[in-house]
């Protein structure tokens, strides 16, 4: 799993729709995942730590959980399927942990409320995600083609051990 972090919310130049975009903590992925405008307002308040008169949803939730003294460990987004990205939020009261399967912008929205990390499942990063630096992308697969081109057989031995024998 990736742990990542909300950059912000953008509108798609197209449908005007929002995107959350969460990024990794090397801010060489971006993944954006297009939410409602209740849930785009409802992150934005939260980044800005803006109060509202009364508990609304996600706040709600927040109360409900310290009322029963239950912590938000992490949220996972642990699946993409036609589209839909799945998420849960990982509770824990005592030595008791539950999975609740929630939408992510909601568990995203409840997250930053409750200062809880924010987790990818690596196949969802690697299906989903944009490349931020594509410079540094490129440095990384030339510094590695460099490095197999210079491998020789000899150096795994050395550092591997020869498997063939047995010890």
């Amino acid at each position: 799993m990736i742990e990542m972090k909300v950059a912000g919310i953008a509108l798609d130049a197209i449908t005007r729709s929002p995107i959350v975009l969460l990024k990794d903590a090397t801010d060489r992925r971006a993944l954006p995942i297009y939410i409602g405008q209740e849930q785009a307002k409802a992150i934005m308040a939260a980044q800005e730590n803006q109060k509202a008169p009364r508990p609304l949803t996600h706040d709600l939730i927040v109360n409900i959980l310290e009322g029963w003294d239950m912590v938000l460990d992490k949220v996972v987004i642990h699946s993409l399927q036609k589209d839909t990205f799945y998420a849960s939020l990982i509770l824990k009261q005592g030595d008791t942990h539950k999975e609740i399967d929630a939408r992510p912008s909601d568990a995203i929205a409840v997250a930053l409320r409750t200062n809880s990390p924010i987790w990818v499942m690596e196949e969802v990063v690697a299906e989903a995600s944009i490349p931020v630096d594509r410079d540094a992308d490129e440095a990384e697969r030339e510094a590695f083609r460099e490095f197999v081109s210079n491998l020789r057989p000899e150096d795994l031995i050395k550092r591997f051990g020869d498997s063939t024998s047995n010890s």
